[in-house]
């Protein structure tokens, strides 16, 4: 995709459905462009159990922790690499519909969430697209991930619209998926984090399966607002606060060292830069970060 495609993306919902799809699949096409399937297959081939080892086994695969515990050489044996099943949950609460730019962290959201799941769906990865507002229960394609690809541009269509009365039920969606979700998944979480339990919510769930964040910020979130004091509220949970134009709505690099402590892959994008371009290299660093584990 060029730059000037990236530059000119319009809200999701002025589009009609069959140029929306259009842009989203020119989108998909460059932020795959170069990568291969390690982030749809996780870090690598799942542990099953540990044998004795046998002439010709390679030595990385030697289980050293069982060989020093039996004082006999074992290798790793590991299962057949599976697809991971990917869950986009996309934060649809009435702060991500504020902006002082073109597009707001909602438009943006949805762009990111039907590219990735576009990725996912090619890789034949099982797709779930669930909503992370108040209104979850209208949005939601079920809990159990498909490849129809027509059942998940079905189940897009109503994200594209933005509501200005929403509250933010992140930390509690991703509190019910940990215990709802049987086997190891993708989860790509979409938001601006305003949640205030997101983040242990968050780390929670690194421990138990793949995690991506992609944290959403407007220019007026960063202390670049040139508006003197003022008081605000934040739109979703009615908290009150004085800002500046030197506030920043939350400290980003605390959010992302808290979430590199539960390997958690975090990328910030801010609604006035390009993202296509930071969105393909992060996928090819992850890829090769990822192949390096296997």
């Amino acid at each position: 995709m060029s730059s000037t495609l990236q530059e000119t993306l319009p809200p999701p919902e002025l589009l009609s459905r069959a140029n929306f799809e259009l842009v989203v699949r020119r989108i998909a096409d460059d932020i795959a462009f170069g990568t291969d399937d390690s982030l749809f297959v996780g870090s690598g081939l799942e542990y099953a159990h540990s044998r004795p080892y046998e002439p010709g086994d390679p030595v990385r695969e030697i289980d050293w922790k069982t060989s020093a515990r039996t004082r006999v050489a074992y290798v790793k044996q590991r299962e057949t690499l599976k697809r991971l099943p990917m869950y986009l949950v996309v934060d649809t609460s009435a702060s991500m519909s504020v902006a002082s730019t073109e597009l707001s962290k909602h438009d943006l959201g949805v762009w990111i969430a039907t590219a990735m799941g576009l990725v996912g769906l090619r890789r034949l990865s099982p797709v779930c697209l669930l909503s992370a507002g108040s209104r979850q229960n209208e949005l939601d394609s079920g809990i159990t991930p498909s490849l129809n690809l027509d059942h998940f541009w079905r189940c897009i269509e109503p994200f594209r619209m933005h509501r200005a009365d929403e509250e933010t039920e992140l930390a509690s969606r991703l509190s019910s998926l940990s215990s709802s979700i049987q086997r190891k998944s993708l989860l790509v979480v979409i938001s601006d984090l305003h949640d205030p339990k997101a983040v242990s919510s968050l780390r929670n769930l690194g421990h138990q399966h793949d995690v991506v964040v992609f944290h959403l910020q407007d220019p007026s979130e960063t202390g670049s607002l040139k508006a003197g004091f003022f008081r605000g509220t934040e739109a979703e949970t009615g908290l009150g606060f004085l800002g500046s134009n030197r506030s920043q709505w939350q400290a980003n690099a605390g959010v992302a060292r808290k979430l590199a402590g539960a390997d958690i892959s975090h990328l910030l994008l801010r609604t006035d830069q390009a993202i296509v371009p930071r969105l393909r290299e992060f996928l090819l660093t992850r890829a090769t970060l990822l192949r390096g584990r296997q």
